[in-house]
């Protein structure tokens, strides 16, 4: 069984976060990035946990990205994954996103491919399933746990107020969040062995994108907090009830 991984490079969320030419565009400069952690928490390590113990045979990883993604590809291979495939498109749209993978993917023979839920800077939360769509593959989103017998999956996905378990067959493409694994740590010798693992460079097929970014705004700055000794409760009560208003 080959497993492919959608892996994503996002902002370290203790970046400060800026942007350029009239707001547009996301200012990259002195930006840490780092692998989204829905890919390689829950995704990446289920794989990982699926080869170990004898069901798969093959995990790759696969990112839309340009060659400033590869030291984050890099750290998804030290992580235990056999192969990269970097598709060489820079874009923020999901579809393209989804097309760019799907074009790769279809000529691979992967029997499942799983990704995060959604990355943690756009958090669209789409490109899973129009990756299946695209794929002609069954969809399941929002797994928090996952089992395979032969070529039978079945998953735990969170709903509203509780959880559901499906079942499908492979092929299969799933969405995965907090429960599908717990998150790790390289080791020295994954991190050595991966600077000798396959990282492929794949030409965009040159999907259209269906979305674009008119502007990006910051949230409102924080207001400074208040501090209230335990001798001025009365003070305490009397902002509580003029100023925030929550009694």
């Amino acid at each position: 069984m080959k497993i492919l991984v959608c892996i994503s490079q996002v902002p370290d969320t203790t970046t400060k976060i800026a942007f350029s030419d009239n707001n547009t565009r996301f200012n990259t400069a002195g930006v840490t990035m780092i692998i989204n952690p829905y890919d390689e928490w829950y995704a990446l390590v289920r794989a990982l946990e699926l080869k170990e113990a004898g069901t798969a045979s093959a995990v790759h990883l696969v990112t839309v990205g340009k060659a400033d993604a590869e030291p984050v590809i890099r750290k998804a291979l030290a992580l235990g994954g056999d192969e990269a495939i970097r598709i060489d498109a820079d874009s923020t749209d999901p579809f393209v996103v989804a097309s760019e993978i799907a074009a790769y993917a279809k000529s691979e023979g992967y029997d499942l491919i799983l990704c995060g839920k959604e990355s943690i800077d756009y958090n669209n939360g789409v490109t899973g399933a129009m990756l299946a769509e695209l794929l002609d593959m069954d969809y399941i989103g929002f797994a928090t746990k996952l089992e395979l017998s032969g070529s039978t999956a079945t998953v735990t996905r969170e709903i509203e107020g509780g959880e559901e378990v499906n079942t499908a067959s492979l092929p299969l493409v799933i969405s995965c969040q907090k429960g599908m694994a717990e998150a790790r740590i390289p080791n020295m010798r994954g991190i050595m062995a991966a600077r000798t693992k396959p990282l492929k460079v794949v030409a965009a097929s040159g999907a259209a994108a269906v979305t674009s970014i008119e502007s990006y705004d910051l949230p409102p700055a924080k207001t400074g907090v208040k501090m209230y000794t335990p001798e001025n409760l009365d003070e305490l009560v009397q902002a509580l009830h003029n100023e925030a208003k929550v009694i």
